[in-house]
């Protein structure tokens, strides 16, 4: 069973991000406050979950959580500051979207950056011990994947409804076989071979 928070005492949010090892599409992050008497038995990390049960849960946590904010940072951030840059960069956008504003922010993964002067804690492997981490992966796995989704319409030939911009090799293959477009990270090593220099 998941903690709520890590101090019972304050207003504290969780945040996490989605799509960092992506080739295209933008790094979404999501910060989340939930009311101190939540609980729900299935919520973890989303990667352990089912499309079908981050959904179910996306509709609770938007519900009842005491706010959350999700931002997508763009390809072109992502290229021009790096992806960790842009990752933290994406978790201060949302927190700083919440209202209330946090007093303790917990972070999932161990690189942060402060906000402000609000204390935070990075926590290993987050959105499998706390809530509110777990709802941020939640919701920032949710609405990316509904972005991708969207963008699949427009790009079906790289086939991100099902890879979500992942490096899987139907989406490399595409990205050799149609080259790559607005929404692939020009700052990312999209195929292998441009590694290899002919001799």
């Amino acid at each position: 069973m998941l903690k709520l928070k890590i101090n019972p005492n304050l207003l504290e949010c969780g945040t996490d991000e989605a799509g960092r090892g992506c080739l295209a599409g933008p790094v979404t992050a999501a910060a989340v406050i939930l009311p101190d008497d939540f609980q729900h038995p299935f919520l973890t990390d989303s990667k352990q979950l089912s499309e079908k049960k981050r959904m179910e849960l996306k509709v609770i946590i938007e519900r009842e959580a005491i706010c959350f904010k999700v931002i997508h940072v763009m390809m072109a951030e992502i290229d021009k500051i790096n992806i960790l840059n842009a990752s933290i960069l994406g978790m201060h956008r949302a927190i700083e979207g919440l209202s209330p504003i946090p007093e303790f922010i917990a972070i999932d993964g161990n690189r942060f950056k402060p906000f402000g002067k609000t204390p935070f804690e990075c926590v290993v492997k987050g959105d499998g011990k706390f809530l509110h981490i777990a709802a941020a992966s939640i919701l920032a796995k949710t609405y990316r994947d509904e972005y991708m989704t969207a963008l699949h319409n427009d790009f079906p030939q790289y086939n991100w409804k099902q890879n979500k911009g992942y490096p899987t090799k139907e989406h490399r293959q595409a990205i050799r076989d149609h080259g790559a477009t607005i929404f692939h990270r020009k700052s990312f090593k999209l195929l292998p071979e441009q590694l290899k220099f002919p001799l």
